[in-house]
């Protein structure tokens, strides 16, 4: 008999659970229905463990609540590239959900959600990469990546922004990988003019446009080629390691820019800069050294090697002087390595010869 009381309070407390859990979900819906999304989010938060044993169908309708409060976050650009990450993290669940009970009830749903929120997220990322918070963009960029792995694009933005929030670390990572799925941006755009916006639209495949512009909705077909984007991206990457002080790795990618275009200037006067560049801290580390003997001797030592790295860089000056003759970044970097190298002579021609 007491047993049986055990089983009958087990299972009068998940019908109480799975009553309180109905309520809060209703709460929530009604917050976010008024559009606080932030307050809706903070009680289905609450309530979360009280999931872990309703019903499939109960798990469906919790997740695609919470993916929908997450999704408006975002598209309110609060917090938005976690809230995305968020938000289709609930989507999934809702999918995954769904398909075990055989009941779809918001599969559709979720999905379409899931890409609307990818292209405002997409645009976000625009909007700050103009706005100047770049660091902002590359977060949204590779977050959009993350959750399409298929749209490379995205981590080339990412990439991109990164650069520019002076994030090397960030940069590092995003361009190692597009490195290591090849991804080089070649491709083909398929554009035309909407009738009623006046504007231009990208489409996914020819097909797709002649079908617009069949049904009177565009004019104006145009197709446009964009060229690889290897070099930019290993120059780029080779950029990063060098702000990094991780020379070896710089001096490896810049060779490899090299032997994709023998004849790319920037890549040779960057070599002579990252030449430069370890002078510099080996000039900083001689000027730390006391005036023991064996600090005199190390100074001997790093003083001539800080020479050879200097004469090391000329070759690359030289080159892009071949390639750009008018080159002023070329002209000046070379005339600074004769003098510090006392190579009157060689000065000498370079100044008269401007």
């Amino acid at each position: 008999m007491k047993k049986n009381l055990q089983i009958l309070s087990f299972f009068l407390l998940i019908n109480i659970g799975a009553f309180a859990q109905q309520d809060q979900i209703k709460e929530a819906q009604s917050l976010y229905d008024k559009g606080k999304s932030q307050e809706a989010l903070v009680v289905l938060n609450k309530t979360e463990y009280l999931i872990l044993n309703a019903s499939d169908e109960a798990k469906s309708d919790y997740y695609y609540l919470k993916g929908n409060v997450l999704k408006d976050l975002a598209v309110k650009n609060i917090d938005a590239a976690n809230n995305f990450t968020l938000a289709s993290q609930a989507y999934q669940d809702v999918f995954l959900y769904e398909n075990e009970s055989g009941k779809f009830k918001f599969t559709v749903k979720a999905n379409a959600a899931l890409k609307e929120m990818k292209s405002s997220l997409v645009n976000g990322a625009m909007a700050d990469f103009n706005a100047g918070k770049f660091k902002e963009s590359a977060e949204k960029s590779y977050k959009v990546y993350m959750f399409d792995k298929k749209d490379t694009l995205n981590l080339c933005n990412a990439a991109s922004s990164s650069i520019n929030a002076k994030d090397y670390d960030s940069a590092v990572k995003y361009y190692e990988i597009l490195k290591k799925i090849n991804f080089s941006g070649k491709g083909v755009l398929y554009l035309a003019t909407n009738k009623k916006t006046k504007e231009e639209d990208l489409f996914v495949s020819p097909k797709a446009r002649e079908s617009a512009i069949a049904q009177g909705l565009y004019e104006k077909p145009r197709t446009e080629s964009v060229p690889s984007k290897k070099i930019d991206i290993n120059s780029n990457l080779a950029y990063a390691y060098l702000e990094k002080k991780d020379y070896a790795k710089s001096e490896v990618v810049y060779n490899y820019v090299l032997e994709l275009d023998p004849n790319y200037v920037d890549a040779y006067i960057n070599m002579a800069y990252l030449k430069l560049e370890e002078k510099k801290d080996l000039a900083d580390e001689i000027s730390s050294l006391g005036t023991s003997a064996a600090d005199m001797q190390k100074y001997d030592k790093l003083n001539a090697k800080k020479d050879d790295i200097a004469r090391s860089a000329i070759p690359y000056l030289k080159k892009a002087l071949t390639l750009e003759p008018k080159n002023t970044d070329a002209t000046k970097s070379l005339l600074g390595i004769y003098r510090s190298l006392d190579m009157t002579n060689e000065y000498n021609a370079l100044k008269n010869g401007m």
